[in-house]
């Protein structure tokens, strides 16, 4: 990349195209104007660059770029605002990676042009995309790139809920690197053998609890997913996280800035130590204004990759669908055991859809069925991506439509919901509300002022209305029927929308989710290829197959 250097002589700043040959003027043209050159500053400057490696009209690289941008009291500034897109632009022209299954979206394939140079210098950097432009895969493809480069294991660490779709997302974008998920009981407790890994993937909990077991390997890539965990500089979590070895350090979030400019700080300081110097200057020189965080800006673009849906739309399909594939924790997958046994002896082989019901409302949420504590969020990571997925959705003041197709479910949304966000407008829409209501609600929510959610059951309101307003959908548990849903999804996705609508799929891994998510994958394929028809109910196969699954036997548990 290319950067222009300036010198600043009292209020005057202009760029330099000067000879380094014989002695300096004491002037310079810039524009048809003169300027006065102070020539001891300009020696000090000359000499300062030079001690850097770098010299005036020549290419800056990031790192020295870096550099500029750190550096405090200098006697010149740099002229011209760079940000990690134009770094992009100057360095890619084409991705290639052998052993990356995936096809990149242009900016996807700029994303990991980033993500290389960084890399390639041994830096750090904060992948920032809004969510539903794929920072996973672009990840993904780093990781493949490292691997192909045999420069050592990596490690992922993430929300305890996120780490069976990591698994999933490396096995279906990089089937040939070697994945451990490093949790529970069974885990390792030698680090010679995670280093054999291509990839190792933890939990924020699980990386504080075995930090002197994963210092012990000098870590390629460490990859933090959802950043904001270490938002808090003083928290115990974000001290162990730093003090891994590694040799790049990237940190992956939608939110970078949540409440205050510290938090940016926090990130940064693991993405590249002393970017920002130490908290306490930091706090001293930035205060949560514009102005500054203007100022803080400048400061971290060359690190920071932030684009956003509306800026990339012409990459984007119309609408982004994100199935998120959620392990349960070990006390979940006992109780869900359970009940699978039950329902098993109790009606065998001939077992009818209904016989499934029990499952698929402990899916939803254990409370369904028993007491479960007043907590809905406590032992349930289903509920916890949700949440989430909620807060980085109202932070950006969007509305989202919920989708649950029970009724019980619905009154605890309705409950929980407003305690937890009580700027967000909350209302629900299902069997027991009356015709003339539903578009009253519908107007209210898509008239409400900043962040909405509206909870709906997908089959009592999944047809007829048109709530443009939201451009985001969640479908808290799947339906058999691949038409119910895309049904919902329809009261976003439709005409007179004028944004990228993103669908979220939340599933529990090995069970009766997961095999309806399979059969719905499986029916839109067969569909798209003008094969058999869209909708259906569950096989007397899918029934079955349901009730043989589990989390216990497949491992796809928390510690």
């Amino acid at each position: 990349m290319r950067a222009e250097l300036g010198a600043k002589t009292g209020d005057t700043v202009s760029k330099l195209g000067l000879s380094n040959e014989g002695s300096y003027p004491d002037q310079i043209v810039v524009d048809k104007c003169w300027y006065p050159l102070d020539e001891a500053r300009l020696q000090e400057t000359l000499s300062l660059l030079h001690s850097r490696g770098l010299t005036i009209g020549k290419d800056v690289d990031l790192g020295k770029l870096i550099w500029l941008r750190q550096a405090r009291n200098l006697p010149f500034q740099v002229i011209e605002d760079i940000e990690s897109a134009a770094v992009v632009r100057a360095v890619h022209s084409t991705y290639q990676v052998s052993g990356f299954v995936g096809q990149l979206y242009p900016y996807q394939e700029d994303g990991l042009a980033f993500l290389q140079l960084v890399a390639s210098q041994s830096l750090g950097c904060i992948l920032a995309d809004e969510m539903g432009l794929g920072k996973t895969v672009q990840l993904i493809a780093l990781m493949q790139s490292e691997a192909n480069s045999k420069r050592g294991p990596s490690l992922i660490v993430a929300p305890a809920t996120l780490l069976e779709n990591w698994r999933r997302e490396l096995q279906q974008f990089s089937p040939g690197l070697s994945v451990n998920v490093h949790r529970g009981p069974t885990r390792y407790g030698s680090a010679e053998k995670l280093a054999a890994f291509n990839v190792v993937i933890t939990s924020f909990d699980t990386a504080v609890r075995d930090e002197l077991l994963l210092a012990a390997t000098a870590w390629n890539v460490l990859a933090i997913d959802e950043a904001q965990n270490i938002r808090n500089p003083e928290a115990h979590r974000t001290l162990s996280i730093k003090r891994l070895q590694r040799r790049v350090s990237i940190a992956v979030t939608g939110t970078p800035v949540e409440n205050r400019l510290a938090d940016l700080w926090s990130i940064s300081d693991f993405a590249l130590p002393g970017l920002l110097g130490s908290l306490s200057d930091f706090r001293a020189e930035f205060d949560d204004t514009s102005t500054d965080a203007y100022r803080l800006s400048a400061i971290v673009n060359p690190i920071l990759l932030r684009r956003r849906v509306a800026e990339v739309a012409a990459d984007l399909p119309e609408r982004i669908d994100i199935p998120q594939c959620i392990a349960m924790t070990q006390a979940l997958a006992a109780a869900y055991e359970k009940v699978r046994r039950q329902v098993k002896e109790e009606y065998g082989r001939s077992a009818a859809l209904a016989s499934l019901q029990r499952l698929r409302m402990f899916c939803t949420h254990p409370m369904l069925l028993e007491h479960w504590g007043a907590d809905p969020a406590l032992l349930m990571p289903k509920y916890q991506r949700l949440l989430e997925i909620l807060e980085e959705v109202f932070s950006r003041g969007e509305k989202a439509l919920v989708f649950c197709g029970y009724r019980r479910m619905v009154d605890i949304l309705c409950s929980d919901l407003p305690q937890r966000f009580p700027k967000t407008f909350t209302t629900f829409i299902d069997g027991r509300t009356t015709i003339a209501e539903r578009q009253a609600k519908v107007d209210q929510f898509s008239g409400a002022l900043g962040p909405a959610v509206l909870i709906l059951n997908p089959k009592a309101a999944g047809t007829g209305l048109n709530i443009t307003a939201a451009n985001h959908v969640i479908h808290y548990n799947p339906e058999w029927n691949p038409a119910v849903v895309d049904q919902a999804s329809a009261r976003a996705y439709r005409r007179r929308q004028t944004r990228r609508v993103t669908v979220h799929y939340l599933y529990f891994a090995d069970t009766v989710e997961d095999v309806m998510i399979q059969r719905l994958t499986s029916k839109r394929g067969l569909a798209g290829a003008a094969v058999v028809g869209h909708g259906g109910e569950a096989t007397q196969a899918d029934i079955l197959r349901a009730l043989d699954i589990s989390p216990i036997s497949n491992a796809s548990v928390l510690e």
